[in-house]
């Protein structure tokens, strides 16, 4: 009987950590090959991590809302199928680590200061509350007694106390100890107090690890219904923040008329359903035009690296897609310009239906080069979307409308009924300038008003 250990997996680009939010099994739980042992969180998915083989949980290494780091041994399974795998799998998984200790050196120089910081803290307060790295860091920085941060009602899963939840205590703090002038309340803030609140806001930040969020105290009214973020929709929100940050946002639009796609998918569609037992929507055909029109406009699938610009070789289309408690993902079709439409088509139903189960893995949401947007199905006509750091720009698709428009033919132009969407591109103008954001959106609408014309389309064979 051989004995092997689970490892908590590479789980994305940056990401070093999770938190392990629930244990699905138990010491001396039976359990088949690929059934879900734990789930655990980290800033960008949530996750299940399967057994990999058949036999029984004989330890359990950590408990719920430990942090283990990547590479680390989560549990050990006794099983009869193999002698000892733990010395297989172990290379792999040091061999994962290795690289993402590599691509997050600075995450990591920055982690070990954190826990140097907080060594002389618990990771527990008295009262049961576990406090991360991060939080005992903030804490041990702004002399947090053990008794304050058990007063502190967690917003995080379980009642965990989060960094939210430790800075909005920490401003309190600041602003109640400091006494409120009259002149203050009548003719504005003095000279010199202006900066000193500003002062403790980038205190409480810094030790947040994060710039000053601008957050203002918006006034509740009675009668008013107060929502608590969820974990999913505060990292959504600092996303965005930080993208408005990072890059001097511009949108270009466009029209398209796409009245003969319309038509040409109402023609087969049924056909399509029967053979592949999937349906084809406008996506994956935006798609495969999206991911051509990057192949002839490159340098809108770039990053930014303080002065250097990474042009990136593959093409990783990020999908938006909304989750039923309306939050957001971008799972992301690798290599899309490698894949025909049926191979879209199939990717596109496949990763929305897991998205909105809660059942993609770390590495579908991670890796992206240029991402996609379709307000549209909401019925909107335009928009303009937020880059998804650290891409370059963004593509917003529209609702598809019955319009009026000028038809250009060889006897002259004549008025007729069309199906029309408008495309835009949001992007970062450091690195993208009209005239190239503009040539894009310029062979997205030759790419989708040509598409009746490619091979690929006799390919399908309907």
């Amino acid at each position: 009987m051989g004995k092997i250990e689970i490892y908590l997996p590479a789980m994305g680009e940056g990401v070093i950590e999770a938190t392990i939010t629930k244990w699905l099994v138990s010491e001396g739980s039976e359990v088949e090959e690929d059934d879900p042992v734990l789930e655990v969180a980290t800033d960008k998915v949530d996750t299940e991590i399967p057994a990999p083989a058949s036999g029984k949980i004989t330890n359990l290494a950590f408990k719920e809302g430990d942090v283990p780091k990547v590479g680390d041994v989560l549990a050990y399974i006794e099983s009869d199928s193999i002698e000892s795998a733990s010395e297989e799998s172990a290379p792999d998984v040091e061999k994962d680590f290795e690289e993402v200790k590599k691509a997050s050196s600075a995450y990591l120089a920055e982690q070990e200061d954190e826990d140097k910081k907080s060594a002389s803290m618990k990771s527990r307060t008295p009262g049961g509350k576990f406090l991360s790295p991060l939080v005992r860091k903030i804490a041990e920085t702004e002399n947090i007694s053990y008794e304050e941060l058990d007063t502190l009602e967690g917003t995080g899963m379980d009642g965990r106390i989060t960094r939210d939840d430790i800075t909005d205590y920490i401003t309190k703090k600041y602003s109640s100890s400091k006494p409120i002038r009259e002149e203050d309340t009548q003719q504005g803030t003095e000279p010199g107090q202006e900066g000193a609140k500003t002062a403790d806001t980038e205190k409480v930040s810094q030790a947040a690890g994060q710039k000053p969020s601008g957050k203002s105290n918006a006034p509740a009214a009675e009668g008013d219904e107060i929502i608590e973020m969820d974990r999913v929709r505060k990292l959504i929100a600092d996303h965005m923040v930080q993208s408005k940050r990072t890059s001097p946002h511009v949108t270009s639009f466009i029209d398209v008329d796409i009245t003969d796609i319309v038509n040409w998918r109402e023609k087969i569609k049924n056909k399509f359903l029967e053979k592949e037992g999937i349906k084809l929507t406008l996506t994956p055909i935006f798609l495969e035009a999206t991911a051509r029109a990057i192949r002839q406009v490159p340098m809108i699938n770039v990053s930014v690296d303080g002065t250097r610009i990474i042009k990136k070789k593959n093409i990783n289309l990020g999908m938006a897609t909304a989750l039923p408690d309306g939050n957001l993902i971008v799972p992301v079709i690798k290599k899309a310009d490698e894949k025909s439409i049926i191979g879209l088509a199939r990717e596109v139903n496949d990763l929305a239906s897991r998205a909105r189960n809660n059942k993609l893995k770390p590495d579908e949401i991670s890796g992206g080069t240029f991402s996609i947007t379709n307000y549209g199905t909401a019925g909107t006509l335009m928009g303009s979307p937020i880059i998804n750091q650290p891409q370059a720009a963004i593509l917003g698709i529209g609702a598809a409308k019955k319009m009026p428009a000028v038809i250009e033919g060889p006897s002259g132009d004549s008025i007729g009924i069309r199906n029309i969407v408008y495309l835009s591109l949001s992007y970062d103008h450091r690195v993208v300038d009209g005239a190239l954001g503009g040539l894009f959106l310029k062979k997205m609408k030759e790419n989708l008003e040509s598409f009746l014309s490619n091979k690929f389309i006799e390919d399908l064979s309907l």
